[in-house]
């Protein structure tokens, strides 16, 4: 089968969605801005080995093509054949539909808890960095802490798949780098960035770090940093920062 594909991935800050001020370069208008669904999608192209075009666009200074191509919808979406795909899910879907084997591999996770290990923790996250009460932060940040510590039990325990039921040692904890195995699939591309971003924001504006008593997230965290699927594709720290600056609310009696 021959096929072309042209992808545009534009990057918007999701913090600012409900205001609708998206961010869609970085704060230079030309550098890649924050954004996780966008990130999640380049991971996704990076892995497969895609050679694709990543279109950065100042939305200050939206041109006209990009608003004739995508009428009132949001970035990231990507063009294939003349369709514009706008939803990141669906655009998941197909491109794991499309991008198949044997010429390209499967990124869809094995076990279907990996799909939803630290799910909810962006959510917790986001409630408690735009949160300006003082008296509420503290039951906030436990929300958060709770979530984080179930992601961490989740990448600590481990997967069917690692436990061999003849032998007669028990295997108590894992040694997979990823929530699905020794290598990334859909789950990661889908929390990494989130989870960098809140390990990022959480410290610049609350003054809050992940516990170094939760090895397993750290040691995730950490094998992530050393792949360029994850590094080429992530906006630097001081854009995630800029991103933020409006979202993160301080802490007012």
């Amino acid at each position: 089968m021959v096929w072309s594909l042209l992808v545009s991935l534009v990057f918007f800050s999701p913090a600012e969605e409900e205001t609708r001020r998206p961010i869609c370069a970085g704060s230079d208008g030309e550098s890649i801005g924050n954004c996780p669904f966008s990130q999640r999608l380049f991971m996704i192209l990076w892995l497969k080995g895609v050679v694709f075009n990543v279109t950065t666009v100042d939305l200050k200074r939206k041109p006209a093509d990009l608003q004739n191509l995508a009428p009132g919808t949001h970035p990231p979406f990507i063009t294939y054949n003349g369709e514009v795909k706008t939803d990141v899910n669906k655009i998941e879907e197909f491109l794991e539909d499309v991008l198949c084997p044997p010429k390209y591999i499967k990124l869809g996770a094995r076990h279907p808890e990996s799909n939803t290990a630290g799910m909810d923790i962006f959510a917790k996250f986001s409630a408690y960095i735009k949160n300006s009460k003082p008296d509420a932060n503290e039951a906030l940040e436990r929300g958060l802490l709770k979530t984080l510590q179930k992601l961490d039990e989740y990448l600590r325990s481990p997967l069917p798949d690692e436990i061999d039921h003849n032998s007669i040692e028990d295997v108590k904890v894992s040694t997979r780098k990823f929530l699905d195995g020794d290598q990334m699939t859909l789950a990661d591309c889908n929390l990494l960035p989130k989870l960098h971003i809140v390990k990022v924001v959480a410290k610049k504006y609350r003054g809050f770090d992940i516990p170094k008593e939760m090895t397993a997230i750290w040691k995730y965290l950490n094998i992530a940093y050393t792949r360029e699927e994850f590094t080429n594709t992530c906006p630097s720290e001081k854009e995630i920062e800029i991103a933020y600056g409006d979202v993160a609310k301080r802490l007012v009696k």
